[in-house]
């Protein structure tokens, strides 16, 4: 009976005939001797386990052949990171700006709020000689000064402050324009004062008029420019009985000389206009006048405001990227800086007398600000579609939806308005003040444009 009871664990298989032996022997042992010690139990289950392994496995010591080590420890694609060119000239990297990481060159600084900050402005209406007289408020007898101490804060990132240091490191060596009418000065303006918080500057040059202003940094080899332009594209004030009307000429197919006669000289440019296009104007091609704005005039067609300023900004941005002689590498548009005249217009008595900014549900996005900025909004998409080809970029300082909080940043009665008596002025804007953010703004968007060219 034993060898039958035995004889239930063979196998036709020699190997699992010797496994199931050696399985029994072990289990008999430890029933016949008792307890069987730690080191017996351990190589048992080795044993097993081991034995397992052969008879179950199909082919367990079959060598793996090199194609298949290759196809399994095959390694994934390095890429080269996307700024750096894989072949032809080398790109130029630009000093890298204080607080500024990735994600600002991906953020939109136009969405955000205006929230408390205490620090106030870089600096003041008397450390800044170079303010001039109808933008100093406080000189001219305003008194609050809260509107100071905002700053704007993105709603997907942190805006950092305009670093003047790091600035001029950044355009050492190169010039930069500022084109277009007197807010476009007013943003110069402000600029100067914060810059000069490191470097004094000379003043190189200053025409006649006072509308072309040339501004040089002898330490970082920088140069700042103001060209004065009413419509970036070349007009004329209409005669009429030999005095001039407050009527313009504008020729769309040609560009303003008083600024693109520099143009060769600049490497940054920061472009832009509006306010005058609300003035009465005709509007001609090539072929004469094809349309108006506010002229009331018989079979003339009124094109109105936002499609004029478009096409005017088209031609300016057309010739840039056309420029041959021309070394400008990145061109910023500035979007429309809206105007805060409250109970009239600015000859109705208009006044924009409010000491704190407006919140996000207090403004209307259905104007014809919000429209004008769009407008320009579009014309940069297509100038940087064809500024690819030539190796330029343009990007835009959308400053509108900010300012459009900012009805207490203007000068309102506080600008020693000597030819306009009773005249408040809503359209430019008190330095120091809420103008101050748009070098915060300047300085992130030039950094990320200029990443793009060599």
């Amino acid at each position: 009976m034993k060898k039958e009871k035995t004889m239930k664990y063979s196998s036709s298989s020699s190997s699992s005939a010797s496994s199931s032996y050696y399985f029994y022997f072990f289990k008999e042992r430890c029933l016949n001797k008792g307890r069987l010690p730690p080191f017996f139990v351990s190589f048992l289950l080795l044993t097993v386990i081991f034995i397992l392994f052969i008879l179950y496995s199909t082919t367990p010591l079959t060598p793996i052949s090199n194609q298949a080590l290759s196809r399994n420890l095959r390694l994934p694609v390095i890429k080269p990171p996307p700024n750096l060119p894989r072949k032809g000239k080398p790109r130029i990297f630009h000093p890298p700006l204080q607080g500024y990481d990735d994600g600002i060159s991906k953020c939109d600084l136009s969405k955000g709020h205006w929230i408390p900050d205490l620090r106030g402005s870089l600096y003041t209406n008397s450390s800044c000689t170079t303010i001039p007289n109808s933008k100093n408020c406080f000189h001219h007898g305003r008194s609050d000064r809260d509107f100071l101490n905002w700053r704007w804060k993105p709603d997907q990132c942190n805006l950092p402050r305009f670093d003047p240091k790091a600035f001029l490191d950044f355009v050492k060596g190169k010039t930069l324009g500022f084109v277009g009418d007197s807010v476009a000065r007013n943003h110069m303006e402000s600029l100067l004062c914060l810059l000069s918080k490191v470097e004094t500057p000379k003043d190189e040059y200053k025409d006649s008029e006072d509308r072309k202003r040339i501004w040089y940094f002898p330490k970082h080899d920088f140069t700042l420019m103001i060209l004065w332009s009413r419509y970036l594209v070349s007009a004329e004030e209409r005669m009429v009985n030999g005095s001039l009307s407050g009527n313009f000429n504008l020729h769309l197919h040609k560009i303003d000389e008083e600024w693109s006669k520099d143009l060769p000289l600049l490497d940054y440019v920061i472009i832009s206009a509006a306010h005058w296009f609300f003035r009465p104007i005709f509007v001609h091609n090539s072929t004469g006048i094809v349309g108006c704005v506010y002229c009331n005039t018989p079979n003339v067609k009124d094109y109105g405001v936002g499609f004029t300023l478009k096409l005017a900004f088209r031609s300016a941005l057309n010739h840039i990227n056309n420029c041959k002689t021309c070394k400008v590498r990145v061109t910023l548009v500035r979007t429309f800086s809206p105007a805060h005249f409250e109970d009239g217009a600015w000859n109705t008595g208009g006044r924009c007398n409010r000491t704190s900014p407006l919140g996000e549900s207090e403004i209307n996005l259905g104007t014809t600000e919000w429209e004008l900025r769009s407008m320009q909004m579009e014309e940069i998409e297509k100038a940087n579609i064809k500024g690819a080809k030539v190796g330029r970029r343009f990007g835009a300082l959308d400053i509108t939806r900010a300012m459009l909080m900012r009805p207490d940043g203007h000068p309102n009665e506080f600008w020693g308005n000597k030819w306009m008596k009773g005249y408040n002025d809503c359209v430019h804007w008190c330095l120091p003040g809420p103008v101050d953010v748009w070098n915060d703004f300047m300085m992130a968007v030039l950094r990320r444009e200029a990443s793009f060219v060599s």
